[in-house]
């Protein structure tokens, strides 16, 4: 009888959770050599995602699952410093700090945004802004159970170009419940919208990294729902796509902002695009090129208007290229989490795979920095 509790607990969460089939190798040949890649940092525990702003300051956040002693840092001539300050990377009686943040983006208000997950909303998620100019917290939010319950997984987000909406990719990874989140600056309040529409769950295949499906104990196969986001530079489009989907989609700010829509009519709204690689990271330049970092394959690609893929790099060093920040003077920089290394290991395990790397490449064209 004992035996049969866990048995029939492996058939639910196999059920549930796993399955898939391999995802198809849309990947070309590399145009450029790894030596075009410039290492920007040398990390002792992996790196989540990268903000750069326009004087060449760089911020990352290490990853959740590295169970790093830093959660927040500012890169200082190749290493880390924590960010804003020590106090914020631990526990805290009465004042904020930083739980399980992974993305952070730089708006061009000059505010730096960190998401915080709260380790899938076992805790309180949240958002926080500091002022670059005098790294000080200048707004903060808490998303209740209504727009982040537990099983969300507050992944990645992008902020409109006026700074007064970001809009939150929900991977929703244990809930299975994947939507966008539309959060007002100003006025504080969040929507769900988009939940479990075509456009943000997960197609059925699996993530296999350096030959190995990425599938927790052979039953739970990670396949985020909406995950790569980014806005057009004029921030007319959002664009969007799971990790596992087939294909980008976009839909226009306006519409997402506009809270008269039903769901089906904000979803007859959304646009299906291009054939995709499997994607972690996006980011998009002034000719909306859309850049996109690959894990399957360890490479970065690029997508023109028409939707032809470039792949610009692809090789073994590359490990699980994740998040992009344009910088100053068309650096494009990349963080490589390597997480084939670090899910489920280990604290040993994690640590004799180091160094983790944030890499920088010339990419020929112009865009804000910061997202």
């Amino acid at each position: 009888m004992l035996l049969a509790i866990p048995i029939a607990l492996g058939v639910v969460i196999r059920v549930r959770y796993g399955g898939g089939t391999p995802f198809p190798d849309r990947s070309r040949r590399p145009e450029r050599p790894f030596r075009d890649l410039e290492i920007a940092a040398r990390l002792d525990h992996p790196p989540g995602n990268v903000a750069v702003a326009p004087d060449g300051r760089v911020f990352i956040t290490f990853h959740p699952d590295g169970r790093p002693p830093t959660r927040v840092a500012e890169i200082v001539d190749g290493r880390p410093r924590p960010y804003p300050d020590e106090a914020w990377q631990h526990p805290r009686d009465g004042a904020p700090y930083f739980h399980t943040p992974l993305s952070l983006r730089i708006d061009r208000q000059g505010r730096l945004w960190v998401l915080d997950l709260a380790e899938h909303g076992t805790g309180t998620p949240r958002i926080v802004a500091f002022d670059l100019r005098t790294d000080r917290l200048v707004h903060e939010h808490a998303f209740g159970p209504d727009i982040a319950p537990l099983g969300s997984h507050l992944n990645d987000f992008a902020v409109h170009p006026d700074g007064t909406r970001i809009y939150i990719a929900e991977a929703s990874i244990f809930g299975k419940s994947p939507a966008i989140v539309v959060y007002d600056v100003r006025r504080r309040s969040a929507r769900r919208v988009l939940e479990n529409d075509r456009s943000v769950v997960a197609d059925e295949h699996v993530i296999t990294v350096e030959g190995v499906p990425q599938v927790v104990f052979g039953l739970f196969t990670i396949k985020p729902g909406v995950d790569s986001i980014a806005f057009d530079r004029r921030g007319d489009w959002l664009y969007f796509a799971a990790v596992t989907s087939n294909h980008f989609w976009r839909v226009r700010s306006r519409d997402l902002d506009d809270a008269r829509l039903s769901a089906a009519e904000l979803s007859s709204r959304v646009e299906r695009l291009a054939v995709k690689t499997m994607s972690d990271g996006i980011t998009i330049d002034d000719a909306d090129t859309i850049y996109v970092s690959d894990p399957e394959h360890s490479a970065i690609h690029a997508y023109d208007r028409a939707g032809r893929i470039r792949t610009l790099f692809r090789d073994r060093r590359i490990r699980w290229p994740d998040g992009f920040s344009f910088g100053p003077d068309g650096w494009v920089y990349v963080t490589c989490s390597s997480l084939q290394h670090v899910i489920m290991q280990t604290a040993g395990a994690i640590a004799s795979h180091r160094p983790y790397h944030v890499y920088r490449f010339r990419s020929g064209a112009t865009a804000a920095p910061g997202h």
